[in-house]
């Protein structure tokens, strides 16, 4: 189990470390948001790489902020008083704002690549000629999201997007997907269709509101309660013989 600490949390980095650590908690990796302030961005790379993060997830699919209506009509506008993306604090102690980086390009993965020896994932790419270009770029892995589909509007489901992506890939670095992850049988599907391994975040956060830290390891083992099952009644002893034809596609509307 991996945990991807986002860049945006309301708890620095290394405190999530030291409580994974106490806590013989998971392995850590570090979303980040790659900010127009290449030497900020440095810096919050060298944190996470010192806080003992195994890897930067790098979000490549906010070169601007999605129109989050939700977020809108619910005027959820920014953290609650009080609270504060304490990643974002500099060396000197000053609270920046998360920005958008609209100019955003592969120029960039490859100044990250020289910055860091931490393997490098690429979160939100959705079209097979990107994944093909992440692979020549010396990307470690991609994970195919949508952001929850607060970014862009109308985007597919990932699943359906995942099969291109994996093509296109072939093999060469592993492939994840998050997005729409409720049930065991929805990893079992991602896994058919060739993610090396999928990401969890809504339930996860339901689990929390309800009942904490309880409530997240409750939804935790029902998923992987679900998955054992899924894989019994599909006649897969291990994840490892899950294959493409265990998934029926439907053909027409």
């Amino acid at each position: 189990v991996i945990m991807i600490v986002s860049m945006a949390s309301t708890v620095a980095i290394e405190q999530v470390a030291a409580a994974a650590a106490q806590a013989d908690g998971p392995g850590l990796w570090f979303q980040l948001g790659i900010q127009p302030d290449r030497g900020f961005t440095a810096e919050l790379a060298r944190r996470a790489e010192a806080a003992g993060c195994a890897a930067l997830v790098v979000s490549v699919d906010s070169g601007v902020f999605g129109q989050r209506e939700r977020d809108l009509r619910n005027g959820f506008l920014d953290l609650p008083d009080g609270m504060h993306a304490e990643n974002m604090r500099d060396s000197s102690g000053r609270l920046r704002r998360i920005e958008f980086c609209a100019e955003l390009c592969w120029h960039d993965v490859d100044w990250l690549r020289e910055l860091t020896a931490l393997p490098i994932v690429l979160k939100g790419v959705l079209h097979p000629a990107d994944a093909a270009l992440a692979v020549r770029r010396g990307v470690d892995a991609i994970i195919v999201s949508n952001h929850g589909g607060r970014q862009l509007d109308t985007v597919p489901a990932t699943i359906e997007l995942l099969p291109a992506v994996v093509a296109a890939v072939d093999g060469r670095i592993p492939v994840l997907l998050d997005g729409g992850v409720r049930r065991g049988t929805d990893v079992v599907k991602a896994l058919a269709l060739g993610a090396a391994a999928v990401g969890i975040g809504r339930p996860v956060l339901w689990g929390l509101a309800v009942a904490g830290q309880e409530g997240v390891r409750q939804v935790l083992e029902l998923l992987r309660d679900e998955l054992d099952r899924a894989l019994a009644l599909c006649g897969c002893g291990r994840v490892a013989e899950v294959t493409s034809d265990l998934v029926h596609h439907r053909r027409g509307s």
